[in-house]
């Protein structure tokens, strides 16, 4: 490789959105700049079935460095997943079954491919090795490691104190992700900085087991279009196979103050343009113009630069201009529609076509004022008078909903 290009990729992968490398930068670089390939991997418990941007920041350090030659691991934690982690939940993850599991996974592979080459990156699951331990293994395993350790953890203390159950599986998920780390001989892991005491319990066992030292890599959050943690929970998630349309929407919908973060933790972006977008921010430039560019960036990034020109009028059209798209469900009604609580109410339509995920989320916009009928705002207090013909239901900025007497 070039070395201009080598010194390049290095510095992007020491400094961006990283929040701490353990035990030094320093150290972790000079190794980066020898002739040593380490063995690397980052892993990705399959609690669910889709992937979004927050996630994909991970992916693409991964393939930095198998760019770089080095051996490459994508884990997923098939068995891990039986536990669930809750480095950053105040409660117990479900317990997953094991179909839950692997259906989780097929899609897991096809949405990474966005950003992994697959030719230079090698996927294992855990269970090759976690399964296979009998319990006096896992006795042996367990003597490197302290409750007081555990306890200490700042959400795992907050349910202590608060007299919450703290499930014994919990305990055991920091070293069964150490495990993982042991079996793989692991250099360097990647992880979010939630997963740095899991990620501490690997260079444990490295230590222990085979008086190796190693790295951990703790990446910072993208944060969520409304500025908290990406979550699927918050429904603030931008996924990796939204349509270019509703991408484009969300990125217009970031605060402001995110905006430089997304450039940096959310594109391939290189340093020359985030370094002008901030500047452009910090010299009080419009956002909205900075927003517009971050939409192109990141939807020709997952869609093609093609599906940029096509996202851009669907926005004008259905939030600029308030146009309902082609696309809005359409639902024949013939009398008063009541706002909540009837199986054939507004909340039961709009969660039937996908446009909020509960009646907690319908509820929440109906008090914020985000639901219109016709372009008028409506409270919920009273059953939608529809005109004969066609209706217009806009929830939020993005999602109509079309309702013909």
């Amino acid at each position: 490789m070039d070395e201009d290009k080598k010194k390049a990729l290095i510095e992007s992968f020491l400094t961006r959105g990283v929040e701490n490398i353990i035990p030094s930068r320093n150290e972790l670089e000079k190794v980066l700049y020898s002739d040593k390939k380490l063995n690397v991997y980052l892993g990705i418990d399959p609690t669910a079935t889709r992937i979004h941007l927050g996630h994909a920041f991970p992916l693409r350090k991964l393939q930095i460095l198998a760019d770089m030659g080095h051996n490459v691991t994508f884990l997923i934690g098939d068995f891990t997943a039986k536990v669930g982690d809750t480095s950053d939940k105040e409660a117990e993850r479900p317990i997953l079954t094991d179909e839950q599991i692997e259906e989780n996974f097929q899609t897991y592979k096809r949405q990474a491919a966005k950003f992994l080459d697959f030719e230079t990156v090698k996927v294992v699951h855990n269970s090759e090795w976690l399964s296979k331990l009998n319990f006096g293994d896992v006795l042996k395993l367990a003597q490197n490691f302290s409750l007081n350790d555990f306890i200490g953890r700042e959400l795992i203390k907050k349910r202590w104190t608060e007299g919450k159950r703290i499930a014994l599986p919990e305990v055991f998920y920091p070293m069964m992700q150490g495990y993982d780390s042991y079996i793989m001989d692991t250099d360097l892991q990647l992880g979010g900085t939630d997963q740095t005491f899991n990620m501490q319990a690997g260079r444990t066992l490295q230590k222990n087991l085979r008086n190796k030292e190693s790295f951990v890599m703790a990446n910072g959050f993208l944060p969520g279009t409304d500025g908290r943690k990406m979550s699927k929970s918050w429904g603030n998630a931008i996924w990796i196979e939204d349509s270019p349309e509703e991408i484009y929407g969300k990125i217009m919908s970031t605060s402001d103050d995110v905006l430089a973060v997304y450039f940096e933790m959310g594109t391939n972006a290189s340093a020359e343009v985030i370094e002008e977008a901030k500047k452009r921010l910090a010299q009080g430039e419009n956002p909205m113009n900075l927003k517009k560019e971050l939409a192109k960036i990141i939807v020709s990034e997952l869609h093609g630069v093609e599906a940029v020109s096509q996202a851009e009028e669907y926005f004008q059209k259905t939030v600029v201009n308030k146009v309902a798209g082609e696309d809005a469900p359409v639902i024949k009604v013939e009398f008063a529609v009541p706002v909540l609580g009837a199986e054939a109410s507004l909340v039961a339509y709009a969660m039937a076509n996908g446009m909020v995920t509960s009646n907690t989320e319908f509820k929440t916009l109906l008090k914020e004022g985000a639901i219109y009928l016709n372009e008028k705002r409506i409270d919920g207090t009273t059953d939608l008078e529809l005109n004969p013909g066609e209706n217009v239901v806009r929830i939020g900025k993005r999602k109509y909903l079309k309702l013909i007497k």
